[in-house]
């Protein structure tokens, strides 16, 4: 049975983990089944170390809720960093032991970048060779398989990413095939991918296919999905305040459900039948307020993909076998 949550904002808590009850509480009133943690958001990693003390407060928290939780890794957690791959990797890890601590089975990871959108104003940092970029996937997928092995228990899953105007393409994973492929052959059961409708939107607008066809061709990988709204069009990486950006339309807008022109419908439809994790509403935190309504539209539209694949499973029973 698919679990529809939202996800605690990062920047709205900032550590504060007064806040975090109280929205936890808040999302325990709407009715949400289910909530994503964001580790850098609870300062229970330092240095890329588990901050022990601070899991022990976090779980005492948790322990008053009924919720099931994935986790989100530290937005800028990058496999393919070139300076500092040591420190992310130990990032990685501790993420993984903070899914373990609270007993989440999800813990969700921004894919590899070529160039971290942190560089992008760096002279010459974008220059790759073919060579170079294959041997960065090489090395992502042999970091995933050893953290997927130590961790058998939590399934990592490996989110698709947005477009960037002049900087695209800077990640393997604005394309869903070559996320397919990256995930395929690190052939490990419990490594996945987390499907981000806005990212993959953007990115299908950018490129110029059917989003809906890429979900389909993800549904086999789909372990966890993120479900926001926007336009569709892709903005320059330095293009940071909604507040200018909501009036034309413009980047990754993480609005409500409904409110944007993403098929929701038409992609959930795609995986819904073999789909059984959860559905987390991934909002900016402009939108808190409208959380409520947000999940409204989302179990509208998880009801009517269920209805249409009873129907479907009800007209090939009606078929007589020949």
């Amino acid at each position: 049975m698919v679990k529809v949550g939202s996800k605690i904002d990062e920047v709205r808590i900032d550590g504060k983990l007064k806040l975090l009850r109280q929205d936890l509480n808040h999302f325990a009133g709407l009715g949400l089944e289910a909530v994503e943690l964001p580790v850098h958001g609870l300062d229970a990693i330092v240095h890329g170390r588990l901050n022990r003390a601070r899991v022990t407060e976090i779980k005492s928290i948790l322990r008053d809720f009924s919720f099931t939780y994935s986790i989100h890794a530290p937005n800028p957690l990058n496999l393919m960093d070139r300076r500092y791959g040591a420190l992310h990797f130990h990032v990685f890890r501790a993420s993984l032991e903070f899914a373990s601590e609270i007993g989440s089975g999800i813990l969700v990871y921004h894919a590899g970048r070529f160039v971290p959108e942190e560089d992008f104003s760096i002279p010459g940092y974008a220059e790759f060779t073919e060579a170079e970029r294959t041997s960065l996937l090489d090395g992502e997928a042999s970091a995933l398989r050893d953290l997927a092995d130590e961790f058998p228990d939590v399934v990592i899953c490996v989110e698709n990413a947005r477009p960037y105007l002049y900087h695209s393409p800077y990640c393997y994973a604005e394309y869903p095939e070559k996320l397919k492929e990256q995930v395929s052959r690190i052939a490990r059961p419990n490594v996945r991918v987390n499907l981000d409708t806005g990212h993959l939107f953007m990115a299908a607008r950018y490129y110029d296919f059917d989003p809906v066809d890429a979900a389909e061709n993800l549904c086999g990988l789909i372990a966890h999905s993120h479900v926001h709204d926007n336009f569709g069009h892709a903005i320059y990486h330095n293009e940071k305040k909604q507040t200018h950006l909501v009036p034309f339309g413009r980047g990754d807008a993480h609005m409500p459900v409904g409110w944007g022109e993403i098929p929701l419908k038409s992609m959930i439809e795609t995986f819904s039948d073999a789909y059984n994790g959860m559905m987390i509403m991934e909002l900016r935190s402009r939108y808190f307020e409208f959380t409520g309504d947000s999940m409204i539209h989302l179990r509208e539209i998880l009801d009517q993909a269920t209805r249409k694949d009873r129907g479907s499973l009800e007209e090939l029973q009606a078929v007589p076998c020949l």
